[in-house]
């Protein structure tokens, strides 16, 4: 079992390195070209917690904590989850809540959000009696804030030396030579961020590749425009991956797709509707403000620290001002269009533009906007989500909406 250092207490590091060897050998003589986790379960008390993975096959596994919140992450290859709805969702002992899915190609996590600093005391890959695959399991003991410090991901940057987002699933490099407009489609969320989830389980990741393919097609199907996206399957795409990847195509329009999702103090049964976001240094107002924070931290959810420079306010306000000129008035101007074009096509949230500083929109060189769909907390917008023939109309409203803005644009509006 592959294990960093920094993902146990200092003074437990020889002891511990010893064992996690043999796990390591262990997994590798079982392992398989492809292993399926058939169930997880968490046991234990709030001062030691145990979870457990049942595989259909060893694999090699990475275990390390990360601070800021108090995480465990564990890295395994490609695993399929097949696993009964709701898993992780209860809180256990020391474990709130627990999420896992593919985290790049070929890589699968699993995020243990806890109650607070915690130690990985015991790690073992053993055999499921009567030949019914592998069982690994590890304990979580309490340990304090200084202790989780001397070597376990909590120093300033939260992430250990080796450890970077993984790579973003992209085309090869193609220079940008047919004269069409190019645009970048932005499936939110995707592989172990699963983003909101509705009741009867409908995932927000899936709702919106199934929209983004769907668009993507009718604006490919017109052969007006260069179409990209950030993701075509289910797979974790950071946020700083996705505006690499638009910067990287000189897209001329970036369009985020999302699915929102509220608590019941916030009116779950009785909110919805689609909203269009644009980009904005301060929030038009507390929804907007909730949202882009709720959004800005996916990377925190599958298990990257995210940590801005420090002493650079100025120059990030500079540069905030200088997006700010370049895209916003094509980004109104777009949103305008949106609207008018979504309309007729689903039912509109009481204030359908909006804005606030979402990262994925802070785009240099492209207007932007993120489009939340609609509410999957919401019975009547969970309804339309889950409807392939709601999600054609509704990718034929943006795709009306493109062409509009780019007419617009072709016939010489005035712009930054």
């Amino acid at each position: 079992m592959g294990i960093n250092a920094g993902s146990i207490g200092m003074r437990t590091v020889l002891a511990a390195v010893a064992m996690l060897m043999h796990v390591w050998l262990c997994g590798s003589a079982w392992a398989a070209e492809s292993a399926s986790a058939r169930h997880a379960e968490v046991s234990g008390d709030q001062y030691r917690t145990t979870f457990r993975l049942d595989l259909s096959a060893g694999v090699t596994a990475e275990i390390y904590t990360l601070a800021n919140p108090y995480r465990v992450i564990v890295d395994l290859p490609d695993v399929a989850f097949n696993l009964p709805e709701g898993t992780g969702q209860e809180a256990h002992g020391l474990v709130r809540t627990f999420r896992y899915g593919l985290f790049a190609e070929r890589k699968a996590r699993v995020v243990l959000d806890t109650t607070g600093p915690v130690r990985i005391e015991r790690a073992a890959m053993t055999a499921i009696p009567d030949g019914k695959g592998i069982a690994f399991a590890f304990d979580m003991v309490t340990t304090d804030p200084a202790s989780f410090g001397m070597g376990t991901g909590a120093g300033k940057s939260g992430v250990p030396p080796e450890e970077k987002p993984p790579a973003a699933p992209q085309e090869p490099e193609k220079p940008k030579t047919s004269g069409k407009p190019a645009i970048m489609i932005d499936p939110g969320h995707g592989g172990i961020d699963g983003g909101a989830v509705s009741v009867s389980n409908l995932l927000e990741k899936d709702v919106v590749l199934a929209v983004a393919k769907e668009l993507g097609r009718q604006l490919t199907a017109s052969g007006r425009y260069d179409v990209h996206m950030t993701r075509e399957s289910d797979v974790f795409v950071s946020l700083d991956q996705r505006l690499n990847l638009s910067t990287k195509r000189s897209v001329d329009l970036f369009i985020s797709l999302h699915a929102d999702s509220l608590s019941e103090q916030h009116g779950a049964q009785v909110v919805r509707g689609a909203t269009v976001y644009t980009l904005s240094e301060r929030a038009s107002d507390e929804q907007a403000r909730r949202m882009a924070e709720k959004e800005n931290a996916s990377d925190l959810i599958a298990g990257i620290n995210v940590v801005d420079g420090e002493g650079d306010d100025e120059v990030k306000s500079i540069l905030f001002d200088l997006m700010n000129r370049e895209t916003a008035n094509f980004s109104a101007d777009f949103s305008n269009v949106l609207i008018r074009k979504l309309k007729p096509a689903t039912a509109l949230a009481r204030e359908p533009q909006r804005a606030a500083a979402f990262k994925v929109l802070k785009q240099s060189h492209a207007p932007s906007v993120l489009i939340e769909l609609g509410y999957l907390s919401n019975p009547e917008d969970e309804k339309l989500l889950g409807s392939p023939a709601w999600r054609k109309k509704i990718a034929g409203s943006i795709t009306a909406a493109v062409d509009a803005y780019f007419a617009k644009r072709t016939a010489g509006s005035p712009g930054p």
